[in-house]
């Protein structure tokens, strides 16, 4: 089976590794096709579910998840329907319409979008979950592969985590390349801090709302499999603030001409911010998730007001 994600590149960060005293190195996951690191597990599901049978695909989000859904049934050449909630942006919506999908803005927030995707998927469609899916976990590994095959060992891996699909992906990939011992850094924003809260408290618990300008880091509950593996793996939980993320996508912007989002952001500054250096770890890998919810125009916006 022929992937539809494509293999990224793995740069170092001279100004992080001068700053930090070590070598750290960016798994350019902004540069699949679909603007983020979901088109490896989101195509991976979708091909799966058509070669099982399904006529046509269904998905609830209105951002990443639901464009590399869009993306991928284009590929396959099925139809695909994405549920985006209320506040989605203009821009996610016309990104996802170019890709050839239907987009119907229903539901407040998306636990409501969810909630009327998957009545639809029961005609005959596929629901491709935006997080919660090992096929997901399977697809999101490969990038973990790559890296372990351009001769790279981490010993800390620094990622974001919203529902915990890119968590359960990495530590998924480091597990079959006997990487059991690697530190996760797995980093938040402050407003939408779910897999913090769910380990302060002990089990399985959701936050009340989103208070963040990372919205794809919006999910209230993280994937069960996630806080399993958090609490399993060397998993060190952090947070940022929504000023930190944004400059950082301001900084990262500058040194590397690639615009990311608040939400992959949040683990850059967890290096930009980092106060000390980092010498016991040999090699830090950033995974640059990506993310196309965010405009040059509001970038600066951002930028001006925090």
């Amino acid at each position: 089976m022929s992937t539809i994600h494509f293999k990224t590149p793995l740069l170092q960060s001279l100004p992080l590794s001068q700053q930090l005293g070590t070598r750290v190195w960016l798994k350019m996951e902004a540069m699949q096709p679909s603007g983020s690191f979901k088109c490896r597990g989101v195509s991976l599901a979708c091909q799966h579910y058509v070669e099982q049978g399904a006529e046509a695909l269904v998905a609830s989000s209105g951002g990443n998840a639901g464009l590399a859904v869009a993306y991928a049934g284009r590929q396959l050449g099925v139809p695909v329907t994405i549920v985006v909630p209320l506040t989605t942006s203009a821009r996610a919506i016309e990104l996802i319409r170019q890709e050839g999908a239907e987009v119907r803005v229903e539901g407040a927030r998306w636990n409501e979008s969810h909630e009327i995707a998957l009545q639809l998927a029961q005609q005959g469609a596929a629901y491709i979950h935006p997080f919660d899916d090992p096929l997901l976990w399977q697809g999101h590994a490969t990038m973990i592969d790559e890296i372990y095959e351009a001769g790279i060992n981490p010993d800390l891996i620094v990622l974001s985590v919203g529902g915990g699909g890119l968590l359960c992906g990495v530590v998924e990939g480091l597990r079959r390349h006997g990487g059991d011992a690697v530190l996760v850094w797995a980093v938040e924003t402050e407003g939408a801090a779910s897999l913090s809260h769910a380990l302060a408290v002990g089990r399985l618990e959701g936050i009340e709302r989103i208070d963040s300008v990372a919205t794809s880091l919006g999910a209230l509950c993280v994937a069960e499999r996630a806080f399993a593996l958090a609490r399993q793996h060397p998993v060190t939980t952090k947070k940022v603030s929504d000023g930190q993320a944004i400059r950082a996508c301001d900084r990262f912007l500058e040194e590397q001409r690639l615009l990311v989002e608040p939400a992959c952001g949040a683990s850059l500054a967890a290096l930009y911010d980092f106060d000390g250096a980092l010498q016991p770890f040999r090699d830090v890998l950033v995974i640059v998730c990506g993310g196309v919810g965010t405009s040059r125009q509001q970038l600066q916006q951002w930028v001006k007001s925090c």
